[in-house]
């Protein structure tokens, strides 16, 4: 199959990686001509390892890089029977490129995004055959990370995302369907691990350190919010928030956090600026934080069960079933359990009571609970 990628930075590259290994011809484009080389250069090095290391052999190594072309401009994607653009979550910029590219695929070439939080179906519409676009969006590193959601618009085509959802089995990933809605659903229902953690820090309730060191030893995360967020880019998460909140119509569930924005202005984006929560340069040691396992259970609680709120009412939604929703967490952003099942193990009793504690101190729309909670 004839793959076009849109965009050489660390997604592109990583789809166009995931793309190659399931034996496809990718042609990678970015409008940054050098910035292809850059990316070919450095999957080049990843795929060498990976061959040093023993986990894929010297001739699959091979074959996965030659599987991928480089173009000189957008119409060298003309002969591709699926693209996928992975640049800047901008919808002008987009939309922009998608309508240029109209002009030179063929009628049947499947046009997709891997937006992470912008509407599919307003990205679709400027297209003159919106019926074959699509949202697929990988989670990074794509290589890595086995989720893959799969988002149709109001106006595409019904068959395409069964098709897709087989498509990315047979790449070896682990597809969900989702609804068109802000955030999707891991941006939706991840939104309160950090936004309840900031607020935790902004109330001076806690530390980056203690918030996170709860996270990880009383929920067993991988990562603490503070620290998830250094690593995905604290200006990357503060623009998906900021998409989410305004997407849903400035509902205060979703509402940004000063306390990043100011860390997003001072560029304090995290590992790949050097510094963001914790400071990331050489012989700098991470504080450690103060333990406190009274404060430790509170931080826990309220943050789960925010995250457990959010997943109930995706389920009453119907934004997509119970077991991607469970699948979706897991799969692209690492959870140790899905929340449904979680929900029912605390209790969900326990869950709604301290939601109904949160809203009686706040008196804040933001802890609202999801009607079915309350029926559960």
């Amino acid at each position: 199959m004839n793959i076009g990628i849109i965009g050489a930075g660390t997604m592109g590259v990583g789809i166009a990686q995931v793309a190659a290994t399931a034996g496809c011809k990718v042609v990678l484009f970015d409008a940054n001509a050098p910035q292809i080389d850059k990316a070919l250069s450095g999957l080049e090095k990843t795929l060498q390892k990976l061959a040093e290391k023993g986990k894929i052999s010297q001739e699959k190594a091979t074959e996965i890089r030659n599987n991928i072309v480089k173009g000189e401009a957008l119409q060298d994607l003309k002969d591709s029977e699926l693209v996928i653009e992975a640049i800047i979550e901008n919808k002008d910029i987009k939309t922009k490129v998608f309508t240029e590219l109209e002009t030179y695929v063929s009628e049947n070439c499947i046009i997709s995004s891997n937006t992470s939080s912008i509407s599919i179906t307003s990205l679709g519409a400027e297209l003159k055959k919106p019926e074959r676009f699509i949202g697929i969006h990988f989670f990074n590193p794509a290589p890595l990370m086995p989720l893959v959601e799969v988002i149709p618009s109001l106006l595409t085509e019904k068959t395409l995302a069964d098709k897709i959802y087989s498509l990315m089995k047979e790449w070896g990933k682990i597809p969900v369907i989702a609804k068109d809605i802000p955030g999707f659903i891991v941006n939706r229902i991840a939104r309160p691990y950090y936004g309840e953690g900031l607020r935790i820090v902004e109330e001076n309730r806690a530390t980056p350190e203690q918030v996170d060191e709860a996270m990880r030893t009383l929920g067993n995360f991988k990562m603490g919010p503070f620290e998830l967020m250094d690593l995905i880019g604290v200006d990357v998460n503060f623009a998906v928030t900021t998409t989410v909140y305004k997407d849903y119509f400035y509902d205060p569930k979703y509402k940004p956090s000063l306390l990043q924005q100011r860390m997003a202005e001072a560029k304090l984006h995290g590992r790949k600026t050097g510094k963001g929560f914790y400071d990331y340069t050489e012989g700098a040691e991470k504080p450690a934080a103060e333990k406190n396992d009274t404060l430790y259970q509170q931080i826990f609680l309220r943050i789960i069960s925010m995250l457990i709120n959010e997943a109930v009412e995706a389920k009453r939604l119907g934004i997509a079933n119970d077991e991607d929703i469970e699948l979706a967490m897991q799969k692209g952003v690492n959870y140790p359990k899905g929340l449904l099942s979680w929900g029912k193990e605390i209790g969900y009793s326990k869950i709604s009571e301290t939601l109904q504690n949160l809203y009686g101190e706040y008196q804040e729309e933001r802890y609202r609970q999801s009607p079915l909670l309350r029926k559960l």
